[in-house]
């Protein structure tokens, strides 16, 4: 099929697949379109298991890293009920990467080898958290809009094709869909308080608008992945068609709280479809290369954990630590 065959180079479906077996990629493909789920024992392409490790990891990061900007609000939260609720948030979100994790270990690539390309700034992790969060509204914001598009992503991804990650995404979304509506009730709060809670709240919702507008990754146009994870079902859904989800669902609900959006171009057209200014790609780019406000402070956090858990992880891992004490 592609043995020694011309490939065009600008086919880059044809390239991702090049030198696979043409009789199990075809087998493969066949199971695919029947809707059946790949197990980590059944064969699958290189490029196949590699954008799964890739996305995988990522998500995995993404949600250790999440966790950073919320919890440093945990201690200023306003009450004790939002302090416990954001304590219990942050701690899911550092369980989803567990999940994550141990689904991406499946594919053949270790733990500690994917915390170790995280901390080198090897392996990236979604945008949006390498961006300050200044005040209580911009937690909120976090807690709701990312959180919901986050919902988007993962309901659709749940549906894909590779068994453990369809499986952890179940579990994530059912947990993702309490952090939603915590953090919808948070701005409601503030849309609907003082002046000066309003106040803050529209300043977060602006400050944060590009970012998520960023989220859902690159414009069709020029992502370099999404043909072929569509096409094996590790996407279900393009990056600009979950944007365009996102906006259905929930402009109407911020406009609904009288909050504004800092886009003048952002409308629906005769078609339905949301228009909008095209967002900066060059800046998610530099941000996601690690060029964005908090990238150095985001991964100096978590070096430092894993230095200092270091000692706990050897005593587990060695029989006869000097950590461990015997028995009496």
């Amino acid at each position: 099929m592609y043995g020694n065959a011309y490939i065009d180079p600008n086919d880059k479906a044809a390239m991702m697949i090049a030198g696979e077996d043409p009789d199990k990629l075809a087998a493969f493909e066949a199971r695919i379109a029947r809707g059946e789920k790949i197990e980590p024992k059944d064969w699958m392409p290189k490029e196949y298991r590699k954008q799964l490790i890739r996305m995988i990891e990522q998500h995995g990061h993404s949600e250790i890293i999440g966790a950073l900007p919320e919890g440093t609000w945990i201690t200023r939260a306003p009450g004790f009920r939002r302090k416990l609720a954001l304590m219990a948030k942050v701690q899911d979100e550092v369980g989803h990467a567990q999940l994550l994790y141990s689904a991406a270990e499946t594919l053949g690539k270790s733990r500690e080898a994917m915390i170790n390309d995280l901390i080198t700034g090897k392996s990236k992790y979604s945008n949006v958290f390498n961006y300050p969060a200044y005040t209580w509204a911009d937690a909120c914001i976090i807690a709701w809009l990312i959180d919901a598009g986050a919902i988007i992503n993962q309901v659709a991804n749940a549906k894909g094709s590779y068994g453990p990650y369809c499986r952890a995404l179940d579990r994530i979304c059912t947990e993702e869909s309490f952090h939603l509506k915590y953090g919808h009730d948070n701005v409601v709060t503030l849309a609907t308080g003082t002046p000066k809670q309003r106040e803050m709240v529209q300043a977060a919702l602006t400050r944060w608008w590009p970012p998520i507008m960023h989220f859902f990754g690159p414009s069709d146009k020029i992502s370099n992945h999404t043909e072929i994870l569509m096409r094996w079902k590790v996407k279900m859904a393009s990056n600009d068609d979950m944007r365009q989800q996102f906006l259905n669902m929930y402009v109407p609900k911020i406009w609904d709280l009288g909050l504004t959006l800092p886009d003048k171009n952002l409308k629906k057209n005769a078609e339905g479809k949301w228009e909008y200014t095209e967002p900066d790609w060059e800046e998610f780019k530099r941000v996601i290369n690690g060029g964005g406000p908090c990238n150095a402070e985001r991964l100096a956090v978590r070096r430092d954990a894993e230095e200092r858990g270091r000692w706990v992880r050897e005593a587990l891992n060695t029989a006869d630590s000097k950590y461990i004490v015997p028995l009496a």
